[in-house]
C-alpha cells in the first residue's frame, strides 16, 4: 500500500536543522537581475557559456533522461491532481464507420487514420518546475505576487514558457553508489556530506551555472508506481542551499517525484526545499530523471540539452533532456 507522503506533516513531525538554517528568513528572494526578471538562476546560461560545453561534445552515447508516459505510471495524486491518461480519438475501423472526414467508405478504408489525446498534471513524468510553483505568503520568486499577476488562465509571469532551452553543462552526482547501495532507503535525506563525498569520489567539481543531477537509485521502482512513490528519499535543506548558494547551480534535479525528503525540516513548512530554490533562490527543479545510464556508464559530467513545452501561465512543464559525452 502507498503511503502518503503528507502523513508525517500532518502529524506534526519535524527533523532538527543547523540554526542557520531553521533560522532563515521564509521570505521570497529579490532577483539580482532587476524588479522584472522572470529567469532567476537560469539567468546563468549565456551564449558563452552554451558555446563552452558544446564545444566539448564528443559524440559516442547519447543518454536520454526522460521517463516513458503510461496509464499507471507515478504521480503526484495525494493532493488530487489527475493521473495520466491517453485515449484513441480515432481508429482506422472506427473512421471506416464514422466517417468524420466525410470523405466516403472507400477513402477511409485506404487510408488507415489514427489519432490519440492525453490528459494529465504538469507534474508528470520527467518535467521542470517553473518559479512559481511554490512561493511564500502570496508572493513567488521576485515579489510577483498571485494578486496582481495570477488570472484564470494561470500566471501571467514566470510561467512554463518563459523557460528558454537549455544547454548547459549537467553534472550528475551519484549519492547511491556512494554509499554503496543500488537505491537509498525509503525516505532517506540526502546531506550535503552525501554530495561532497559523491562529488569526490567520482572526481568531479560543481560550477557556476551547472544542471546538477542527484541520483537516489529510485528509477529501479519506476514500473511500479506504488512503490516508486512510498516514501522516496530525497534532498534535505542544507544539501540544497550547498548547492544554490556555495555552487551556485542552476538547475536542481533528482529521479525521484517528491525531489526532497519528508517529513520536513521547517514548522509550518510542508516543501521547505521546494520553497527554499523556487520561490527564495529562483533555482527551478527537474523531477523524474532518468539517470541509470548515466550511473551505468559512470558518465558523471556531460553537456545537457533539454527544452519544455511552452505552456502559457503554467507551474511546470513536461521536458525531454539529453545528455551528451563530453571530453
Amino acid at each position: 500500500m502507498q503511503t502518503p507522503i503528507l502523513l508525517p506533516l500532518a502529524l506534526g513531525l519535524a527533523l532538527s536543522l543547523p540554526a542557520a538554517i531553521a533560522e532563515m528568513p521564509a521570505t521570497v528572494g529579490t532577483s539580482p537581475w532587476g524588479p522584472d526578471d522572470q529567469l532567476g538562476a537560469l539567468n546563468l546560461m549565456t551564449e558563452r557559456s552554451r558555446a563552452s560545453i558544446l564545444s566539448r561534445i564528443t559524440g559516442g552515447t547519447v543518454y536520454d533522461l526522460s521517463v516513458e508516459y503510461f496509464i499507471g505510471m507515478p504521480g503526484w495524486h495525494a493532493a488530487g491532481d489527475p493521473r495520466y491518461q491517453i485515449w484513441m480519438t480515432h481508429t482506422p475501423r472506427g473512421t471506416v464507420n464514422d466517417d468524420p472526414l466525410q470523405v466516403g467508405e472507400a477513402a477511409n478504408d485506404h487510408v488507415s487514420y489514427t489519432g490519440s489525446a492525453v490528459s494529465m498534471y504538469t507534474h508528470t513524468g520527467t518535467h521542470i518546475d517553473a518559479l512559481n510553483h511554490f512561493g511564500l505568503d502570496g508572493e513567488i520568486y521576485n515579489h510577483f505576487s498571485a494578486d496582481e499577476h495570477l488570472g484564470d488562465t494561470g500566471w501571467q509571469v514566470t510561467g512554463a514558457e518563459t523557460i528558454p532551452p537549455i544547454v548547459a553543462r549537467g553534472v550528475m552526482i551519484d549519492v547511491a553508489a556512494f554509499k554503496g547501495v543500488d537505491m537509498l532507503p525509503a525516505g532517506y535525506r540526502v546531506t550535503r556530506a552525501d554530495l561532497e563525498g559523491a562529488l569526490a569520489r567520482q572526481g568531479v567539481a560543481l560550477h557556476t551555472g551547472d544542471v546538477v543531477l542527484i541520483r537516489t537509485g529510485r528509477m529501479a521502482l519506476y514500473a511500479h508506481a506504488n512503490r516508486y512513490m512510498d516514501n522516496p528519499p530525497g534532498l534535505g535543506l542544507e544539501a540544497a542551499r550547498f548547492l544554490a548558494e556555495e555552487s551556485r547551480a542552476m538547475i536542481v534535479g533528482a529521479d525521484n517525484l517528491s525531489f526532497e525528503a519528508f517529513p520536513s525540516e521547517i514548522d509550518g513548512n510542508y516543501v521547505p526545499v521546494h520553497t527554499y530554490l523556487l520561490a527564495q533562490m529562483g533555482v527551478p527543479i527537474m523531477e523524474l530523471v532518468n539517470l541509470e545510464g548515466l550511473a551505468e556508464a559512470r558518465r558523471y559530467e556531460f553537456a545537457f540539452i533539454g527544452a519544455s513545452l511552452k505552456l502559457r501561465g503554467a507551474d511546470a512543464a513536461p521536458l525531454r533532456p539529453i545528455a551528451l559525452p563530453i571530453h
